[in-house]
């Protein structure tokens, strides 16, 4: 099977281009970021001023009560322009992550093409899969305006995979291994793909849950409680990593019995204890771990989300761990 290196070359520009661009909404939204981070900051500080103003009557003189009431006066009239140019920053950079996401699949579309398969033979075609699947569910869960502020922790990890796999592990265009050339690649890996990239999404949102937990809102202090004050209360961030990881449960579950029925017709055998079979075993059943502690009363809080986050922890341990040290009947990673 011959590769069109013209096409080939394309994909990888297309992906760096797709990085490129994702790193400078991972700029704007910090920008974003920051802006709500001072307005949590400076609506305290009226606050403050207000109820120095209110009770100026013991013992307060009228001078001071007047500069009070001048500078929140200020404060409020200065408070539209601010909003406009922070939800600006959030428009921008939403809109610079649908023209990323435009480019990443312009990338994975053009490697195909290259190659002539489904372009996830080798580990750095599925972390470009995985990404454009995580960063196309992510625009669609994160689409409202509340909950741009969720973009620069999803965005971290997003870029700090795809400069990994650009560096790390990328492979040139060429035909898979035979033992990978079946129809039940781009099923059993695209339904692994999907569940993991979406399984990354509840992981982020378990993270931001435990920061959230420990700075409640209205009640944040210190660092940590500027950091985390512009995100949604904890409920919501649950919300978010229990819903996902619903979807992403059964979709893990799936490919996992595709991949059996595949080992079968390929190895005569559905389940053989191989590594990467047996951890990712092990994440699903962490993960169904996760789901029935959320539903349990007494667990429904901070334990539930430990549990989800080890289960992200497995999936990442599998996908680097296991692919580039652990020798198994999975190794196609593709590196040298």
């Amino acid at each position: 099977m011959l590769v069109n290196k013209t096409l080939a070359q394309f994909s990888d520009w297309s992906y760096f281009t797709a990085f490129a661009i994702y790193l400078v909404a991972f700029v704007v939204s910090i920008a974003y970021y920051s802006r709500r981070i001072a307005a949590a900051e400076a609506k305290i500080q009226v606050a403050e001023r207000e109820l120095v103003a209110a009770g100026a009557g013991d013992g307060a003189t009228t001078t001071s009560v007047a500069d009070s009431g001048e500078s929140a006066t200020k404060a409020s009239a200065s408070e539209p322009k601010n909003l406009a140019l922070t939800n600006r920053l959030g428009v921008v950079a939403e809109m610079l992550i649908y023209v990323g996401v435009a480019v990443h699949f312009a990338s994975v579309l053009l490697r195909g093409l290259a190659v002539q398969r489904f372009p996830w033979g080798n580990l750095y075609e599925y972390v470009s899969v995985s990404i454009l699947i995580a960063m196309v569910v992510g625009a669609g869960v994160l689409h409202r305006e509340t909950m741009r502020v969720f973009w620069p922790w999803m965005l971290a990890p997003i870029l700090a995979l795809m400069f990994y796999g650009g560096r790390k592990l990328y492979a040139e265009a060429a035909p898979v291994v035979p033992a990978l050339q079946s129809i039940w690649l781009p099923i059993h890996v695209s339904i692994i793909a999907i569940g993991c990239s979406i399984a990354l999404i509840s992981g982020v949102a378990s993270i931001l849950y435990m920061l959230r937990m420990y700075n409640r809102k209205g009640n944040e202090k210190g660092f940590l409680g500027k950091l985390v004050a512009p995100l949604p209360d904890a409920q919501k961030l649950d919300a978010i990593a229990y819903r996902t990881a619903i979807w992403s449960f059964p979709l893990f579950g799936l490919g996992i019995v595709l991949g059996a029925i595949w080992a079968e017709s390929a190895w005569g055998r559905y389940w053989g204890w191989d590594p990467k079979e047996t951890t990712a075993l092990i994440s699903w059943i962490i993960y169904a771990l996760y789901l029935h502690a959320r539903a349990t009363s007494g667990w429904r809080n901070t334990k539930a989300a430990w549990i989800n986050i080890f289960g992200f922890a497995t999936m990442v341990f599998n996908l680097f761990f296991i692919n580039m040290v652990v020798s198994g009947l999975h190794s196609y990673a593709g590196l040298n």
